[in-house]
């Protein structure tokens, strides 16, 4: 039986926590990972002299793994290396650039030779002598260790192999990679499997070491999926990687990950019938092609693997799929996953060390394989570019216009996005028509005669026609509609309508006067909340209208929609100046314009600012969050990250198996989000509505509403159950059980609603129509309270992705927002996920109203009776 110390750490470092391993287990030495029939240069730094064990041994960790690879790279004459980003823990993200020594010296030069290719108007003149740009990327997922530890042997490989082959490849490849993509999540993993290390490889897979907890180790900080975030672009990690992604336009992509425990290996180039239609053909040729080189090698030594099936190249923001849509190719690879060490599958002992190496040998194998096809892989992406434009002339819709006057700050998050895209946009010369509407000086266009046409078009369309119902991820994304935007193709001719170029820029506003009478500011803004929330924290008394209202100010005469947020001098607790100094750090922080009323009294009849009816008091919220075993984390992220990271609000984050040792009348809201386990124990049922009727709010959406549903309101009918039909059950082929099981699943598509945008949840809307995104068949149940349907699908409700007539059928005209009063509190359900990805900031606003103006509705007078308190003098 042999043995293997998992300790013992270099001096430099200091002691660490050391396990010995046996049960037949041993660790592998570099010379496992290593290419055979290789010289490697003895002198580089080898990784067991920083970590002080052997790759695979033990996870490595993320500040361990940031030393070796930058003391590698610095010590190499073949690379360099520099910090292009930080996570939301503040840990580094390394990016690499390794080639020949004469390449690096001349590297710049390269580079912008390089992207002549990818402007229509200069890709002539790139030679194709130059060397091909493969972009290596590890360690999106963090629970998925192999693609990130993978870094460790390609990197001393690159550095210290010898002899003409490695000459020769390096000659013809400029190699960038980033590593960790995801070192919080990656540090998480590390925590948990260095906890439960046990001096005997732990190779059951019951045991704890092979069963992270809630919420695992895959996501970033705020529990995102940092692999979605390729389009996305709402997380640090994400927007480093991608800024150094287009600074190089590298032509091959190679995304490392893990599947699940009892897969074997696979590779693109995916299913064929799931490919997203603005990839060329010839792109999934060259992927079958460059699969040739990982196909050799993993015969060689008889490993098992699959490259058609699962896996495929339609949502456009996975970082095997991006590159493609950019004039690139993108490869995922993915191992069977490895939680721990080792542990015993169907198919026998598998281990870390195992995956590692595979990971390690088809990086190599992109490299080269990428090296040899450089020629093609110049014309491809040359061709790619160059044709964007004959594409634009085809096209009848000739450019997109979108606005948002309400609210600037959302606008110019779009214009971050397509910036980040390296999308051009510019603002509306004159006046657009389009969809009936006309687009005017505060409106910006996007010309699809652009090199970045096919990721233009990819953000902007609407596709709900599929011929294959299987999707991996989303099948529909369309931006405009998730920002909020007013939007519309223009199909008529762009002449002297294009103005100039369109940057994101902080808003500009003005110092507001000081009020004779009160603050006033608009809801409709996006920090709005921010600064409500602000004054509310602070002890201000504000309020908010519930009519439209023209207010008379220091600055004239004043139009604002419902929702205006009102901070009278009257009844203040703070002095007045201290208010005046806050309202105008408030304006600056959250680019919102403060206007100073100077009486109670308005131009329009019926409402005041002093009114009872008109205007309601608010108060500050203090929401908890329940997590935990069960709960999507993913939702629950997004909460907590529109409260924490955007709204700057205190969240209290609490697990299920913690609630109810929870005084919840701490708390006013109470907030559950998807998941199939998303509820509370069934102890507190009793608890949460006696809550609710004393004046909690419960939030809920998706399975949290459901769960709400059946426990807190019990408004299903029985109609809506479930009953076991006798009709004859029709015999099908199994050869067709995927794509029918699929048929009537939402796996991802953009909604439309019609909102009341008159109900305070509407408040800030100032057009009906909202998008979200629906992934469950799940139907709220109509309200007895006419007035509790705040959004309703509309009669043909899917704007962008696949859902089927049935469901289409089953969901039209049922609600996606409800808001009822129960006792004194309140009861807010959401059919979808108003937060998706941190994405949706047009319908984010609902989620917010949830929590700011959730007492300012009221039931339905059904009794027909009269209100006492509204007639009492």
């Amino acid at each position: 039986m042999r043995f293997s110390l998992m300790g013992l750490k270099a001096a430099a470092v200091g002691a660490l926590l050391s396990f010995t391993s046996f049960s037949g287990l041993h660790a592998e030495e570099l010379d496992y990972y290593l290419v055979q029939g290789t010289k490697y240069d003895q002198s580089v730094l080898k990784p067991a002299e920083v970590f002080g064990h052997d790759i695979g041994d033990q996870p490595a960790r993320h500040d361990l793994m940031v030393e070796y690879l930058r003391r590698v790279a610095e010590q190499s004459p073949r690379m360099k290396v520099e910090t292009i980003g930080y996570s939301h823990e503040r840990r580094p993200i390394l990016f690499f650039t390794i080639s020949h020594p004469d390449n690096l010296a001349n590297i710049d030069e390269i580079r912008e030779n390089h992207l002549k290719r990818v402007n229509p108007e200069t890709a002539g003149e790139a030679s194709d002598d130059l060397p091909v740009v493969t972009w290596i990327n590890y360690g999106v997922h963090g629970a998925e260790a192999s693609g990130m530890e993978a870094a460790i042997p390609t990197v001393y490989h690159l550095a210290a192999a010898e002899g003409e082959d490695i000459e020769t490849t390096l000659k013809n490849s400029v190699i960038v990679m980033v590593a960790v993509f995801n070192p919080d999540g990656h540090s998480r993993r590390i925590s948990w499997v260095s906890r439960y290390g046990s001096n005997v490889v732990a190779t059951d897979p019951a045991h704890e070491i092979h069963n992270e907890a809630w919420p695992g180790g895959r996501t970033n900080h705020y529990w995102f999926d940092l692999n979605r975030q390729w389009l996305l672009q709402t997380q640090p990690e994400s927007q480093a990687w991608l800024t150094a992604w287009h600074k190089w336009k590298p032509e091959v992509s190679a995304d490392f990950h893990e599947m699940g425990r009892e897969s074997t290996y696979y590779f693109h180039p995916g299913v064929p019938t799931r490919k997203y239609p603005l990839i060329p053909n010839k792109g999934r040729e060259l992927l079958v092609e460059i699969g040739d080189y990982h196909a050799r090698f993993l015969d060689s030594e008889a490993k098992l693997y699959f490259t058609e099936e699962g896996f495929d190249n339609y949502y456009i923001g996975k970082g095997s799929t991006y590159p493609q849509v950019n004039g690139g190719l993108g490869i995922l690879f993915e191992a069977g996953a490895q939680a721990g060490i080792a542990w015993e599958s169907r198919q026998g002992l598998k281990t870390y060390a195992n995956n590692i190496r595979i990971h390690f040998r088809t990086s190599l194998t992109t490299i080269e394989g990428a090296a040899a096809m450089r020629t093609r892989l110049h014309g491809y992406q040359r061709e790619f570019f160059e044709s964007a434009l004959e594409l634009a002339k085809d096209d009848p819709v000739k450019a997109y216009v979108f606005r948002a006057p309400e609210d600037p700050v959302r606008v110019n998050m779009f214009l971050d996005l397509l910036q980040r895209h390296h999308i051009i946009v510019n603002k509306v010369k004159g006046t657009i028509k389009a969809d009936g509407k006309n687009f005017g000086s505060d409106s910006y266009i996007i010309s699809l005669n652009q090199a970045q046409y096919r990721m233009a078009k990819g953000l902007m369309n609407r596709i709900t026609e599929f011929p294959d119902k299987v999707f991996y991820d989303v099948s529909g994304w369309t931006m405009p509609l998730a920002y909020g935007l007013d939007y519309a193709e223009v199909r008529g001719s762009l002449r002297g309508k294009i103005g100039e170029i369109a940057l994101p820029e902080t808003v500009k506003v003005s110092v507001p006067d000081e009020a004779p009478y009160a603050y006033v500011f608009r809801w409709s803004d996006y920090y709005a909340p921010r600064a409500l929330n602000h004054l509310l924290q602070a002890g201000v008394l504000a309020r908010v209208a519930t009519e439209p209202m023209e207010l008379l100010t220091t600055k004239g005469q004043v139009s604002l929609d419902r929702g205006a947020i009102i901070v009278p001098l009257e009844r203040q607790t703070l002095s007045l100046d201290s208010i005046h100094r806050m309202m105008e750090q408030l304006a600056f922080d959250n680019q919102i314009t403060v206007h100073s009323a100077i009486s109670g009294r308005t131009v329009n009849p019926g409402v005041e600012l002093g009114g009872r009816n008109s205007v309601r008091d608010l108060k500050a919220p203090k929401p908890l969050l329940v997590t935990g075993t069960g709960v999507s984390p993913y939702d629950a992220g997004e909460v907590w990250h529109l409260f924490d990271k955007r709204m700057h609000m205190p969240l209290t984050l609490v697990r299920k198996e913690r609630l109810g040792r929870v005084n919840l009348n701490e708390y006013t809201h109470l907030i559950l989000v998807g998941g199939n386990g998303s509820n509370v124990p069934k102890s507190m049922t009793k608890k949460v509505q006696d809550w609710v009727r004393a004046g909690g709010t419960l939030v809920a959406h998706r399975h949290g509403a459901q769960w709400a549903i059946k426990n807190i309101l019990s408004t299903a009918s029985a109609s809506e159950k479930k009953t076991v039909g006798k009709s004859k059950v029709e015999r099908l082929p199994y050869s067709g059980k995927g794509q029918d099981d699929a048929r009537h699943v939402i796996g991802g598509a953009v909604f439309g609603s019609e909102l009341d945008i008159t109900h305070p949840l509407g408040f800030g809307f100032t057009r009906s129509l909202v998008a979200t995104n629906r992934n469950t068949s799940f139907k709220l149940p109509v309200p007895k309270d006419p007035y509790a349907q705040v959004a309703v699908y509309q009669d043909n409700p899917l704007m962008s992705g696949y859902a089927s007539d049935r469901r289409l059928q089953e969901l039209k005209g049922t609600p996606m927002l409800t808001a009822e009063r129960m006792g004194q509190g309140s009861v807010i359900l959401f059919a979808d996920d108003p937060n998706f990805r941190a994405t949706y900031v047009g319908a984010e606003k609902l989620f917010l109203n949830s929590i700011f103006f959730s007492g300012v509705f009221d039931r339905a007078n059904l009794s027909g009776e009269a209100d006492e308190d509204a007639h009492a003098e």
